[in-house]
Order: C-alpha cells, then sequence, then structure tokens
C-alpha cells in the first residue's frame, strides 16, 4: 500500500513559508497555555489570599473576646461566651462561622436555624490530624458542588499561653469568580489580537519567503537561459543573504570558465576548419592539373605539322588550357581572400560543345560520345 507513496516535492518557498507559519501558531498556543496557567495561578493564589485574611479578621474577633472575657475557657463556657458575639461577628466578616472542640464536636455556629444535637456535624479525624500537623496549624478543604468550587478553612484558636483553646471553620466559601472573568475577558481579546497578529504574520511570512527565494528564482532563470551558443552575462550580487551569494559567485565563476572553453572551442574549429579547407583547396588545385597533363600528352603524341585542321586543334587546346588555368586562378584567389570555394557561376552554354572539348583531353578506344542533337542549351558552370 504504501511502496507507491511518494511525498510531493514542495518548493522552497512554500516550505519557508509553512514554517514560519506553524511556528507563529505554535509560539501563540504557547503564550496562551501560558497566560492560561498564569491567570489561574493567580485566581487561585487570590482565593487563597482572600480566605485568609477573612480568617484572619474573625479570628481577631475571637482572640479580643476571649481575652477579655472572665470565663474560664472550657468548652461549655465557649458556648456561652459566643452565644451571642459569633452572630455580630459573622454579620462583620459577611461569612458563616463555626466554633469546635479539639475533637471535633461543634459547639457554637452563626447559623440560627442549626440545632445542636446528636446530629450536629463533626471535624474527621482526618481533618484534625490535618490541621495538628501543619506548620500553621491550619487547612483548607476545596470541594466542588454543582460546578461552583467552595473553599472550607479550618485553623486553632489558641488562648493568651499559646495553648490551643478550639477549632474555628470557616465553611463552604465560595471562590469569587472575578478572576475567572476576567480570564474570559481576556482570552477573548486575546484570540482577537491573536486572529489579527495571524493574518499579519502570514503576510510577513509570504513577503519574507518570497524575499528569500527570489534571487534562487532568478538564479534558475539564469541557469535555464546559459548556452554554449551565446554570450551569457554574469549575476550581480544584490543578494542580501551570504550562502546565495556563494551560490551567484560559483556561477559568475563557472560562466568566465565557460567563455575560456567557449573561445578555445572556437579557435579548435577554426583551425580545424583551414585544415579542411586546405585539404579542399589541395583537391580543387589537384583537379585541373590531371585534365592539363592529359591534354598536353594528347596535343603532344598527336600533333602532326601537316594536318589541315591543325589551327583548329591548336586553338582548342589553347582554350582547354586556359579555362583549366582560369579554375586554378579562382580556387587560389578564393583561398587568398579566406573566403570559401567558388560559388558556381552558371551560363547559358551548348551542352554538346562542352562536352566535345572536354573528350578532347581522353582519345581511348572505349569512351565514345553520342549525340543526336547538335545543341543542348541549358544554365551550366562551365567550370
Amino acid at each position: 500500500m504504501f511502496k507507491n507513496f511518494k511525498i510531493p516535492l514542495i518548493s522552497l518557498r512554500v516550505r519557508i513559508f509553512l514554517s514560519m507559519v506553524v511556528l507563529i501558531i505554535a509560539t501563540s498556543l504557547l503564550l496562551i497555555t501560558i497566560s492560561i496557567f498564569q491567570y489561574k495561578s493567580v485566581a487561585k493564589e487570590y482565593n487563597q489570599k482572600r480566605i485568609e485574611n477573612m480568617e484572619h479578621y474573625v479570628k481577631k474577633h475571637i482572640n479580643y473576646m476571649l481575652s477579655n472575657t472572665t470565663y474560664p475557657l472550657t468548652d461549655e463556657n465557649i458556648k456561652l461566651i459566643f452565644k451571642d458575639k459569633i452572630h455580630e461577628i459573622s454579620d462583620i466578616q459577611n461569612t458563616e462561622i463555626q466554633i469546635y472542640s479539639l475533637d471535633g464536636k461543634l459547639l457554637k455556629s452563626s447559623k440560627e436555624s442549626f440545632s445542636i444535637a446528636t446530629q450536629s456535624p463533626i471535624i474527621s479525624k482526618f481533618i484534625l490530624r490535618l490541621v495538628n500537623s501543619s506548620i500553621d496549624k491550619r487547612f483548607v478543604e476545596v470541594k466542588t458542588v454543582n460546578g461552583i468550587k467552595y473553599r472550607s478553612s479550618y485553623s486553632l484558636i489558641k488562648n493568651k499561653k499559646f495553648k490551643p483553646t478550639a477549632i474555628l471553620k470557616l465553611p463552604d466559601i465560595p471562590d469569587d469568580g472575578y478572576y475567572e472573568k476576567e480570564l474570559n475577558n481576556f482570552l477573548i481579546h486575546l484570540a482577537q489580537v491573536y486572529a489579527l497578529m495571524i493574518v499579519m504574520a502570514f503576510g510577513l511570512a509570504y513577503i519574507l519567503s518570497s524575499f528569500i527565494t527570489k534571487p534562487i528564482y532568478d538564479f534558475a532563470e539564469k541557469l535555464r537561459e546559459t548556452s554554449l551558443n551565446q554570450k551569457n552575462e554574469k549575476i550581480p550580487f544584490s543578494a542580501k543573504i551570504k550562502e546565495i551569494n556563494m551560490l551567484l559567485l560559483a556561477y559568475n565563476r563557472m560562466i568566465e570558465e565557460l567563455e575560456r572553453n567557449t573561445i578555445k572551442l572556437a579557435q579548435n574549429e577554426r583551425d580545424l576548419a583551414w585544415r579542411e579547407m586546405a585539404k579542399q583547396v589541395a583537391h580543387e588545385i589537384k583537379n585541373p592539373l590531371t585534365p592539363m597533363r592529359l591534354t598536353i600528352q594528347s596535343f603532344q603524341r598527336k600533333f602532326n605539322p601537316e594536318d589541315p585542321n591543325i589551327k583548329q586543334k591548336l586553338n582548342d587546346f589553347s582554350e582547354s588550357l586556359i579555362q583549366q588555368i582560369d579554375t586554378m586562378s579562382a580556387v587560389a584567389s578564393a583561398f587568398s581572400d579566406f573566403a570559401s570555394m567558388p560559388a558556381q557561376q552558371n551560363e547559358v552554354l551548348n551542352v554538346v560543345e562542352v562536352i566535345e572539348l572536354t573528350l578532347d583531353i581522353f582519345h581511348e578506344d572505349y569512351i565514345v560520345f553520342e549525340c543526336a542533337e547538335k545543341e543542348i542549351i541549358s544554365k551550366i558552370d562551365r567550370t
């Protein structure tokens, strides 16, 4: 299934853009997470401080009453001492107050309807151990009811001699939702700000990725246009990135080396062309020499001063030599002028006459020329 799966090629611009986008989103999520954690930590610290302050002021009132009473500080006397005053303290601090004995039995409560009987609530031995074993002799119990978090504070009440007398409980104090509301408002504003920032960051990421990769695209275009058959231009060092400038430097060095090799190649091609031209010139000069030699040998062999057509034959012989000499002169002139071989010079001629004149060179018995027409006019090159 996965054998034929291939990861698609992604351009460098897209890679940079996606990397920056992922980095921005990851950073945003990290900052939001840290902000939420920080706000929750502050909210927790605030609620702890609030209940500590409440407990401090309640105990301050209680200690004041205990220090000014004339009753011995027994469980029964504590009920009498706080018979009415506990309601005043509860109203002042706006919280319910409960006072327990050291063994966890309820002595007095600010709740009017509360009936002190055998069913009265007690403090569990576990919480008593936590209160007595803690450094500051207090314990805060946290519980959640119907999605609302409540805190109950337990702390020792001491007399003037710092001897434990009773246990103060501030029951079921709801957490203040101020910081939760602030957190929600903060998250809403933060989401709006980050949405704007992410949009701006996407645009900036696209611009930066284009800026970084543009020199590479330009270099690729120049490299595509590089050819041996033309003069290649160097790329100026316009990029602000060191690695890309190193790439451009290597390209410019390659262009210089390419130009040098092109010059050498052109020189080699010229040398080869000269050699081919020399061979061709030698061949073109050698071609007329053979007919000239044969013509002279034939004329020398068949020369007869008493022949009545001697003047005509001498005239034909001279014209043949002149034609071959003209051909050699044309080849020499072309070579001296660094030109190509002589261009074809067409003229209107009698083909029969030209062939008969050419056959005067060859007198072998097996060479026979027959023509039914005396004239065949054509536009050809005599040479």
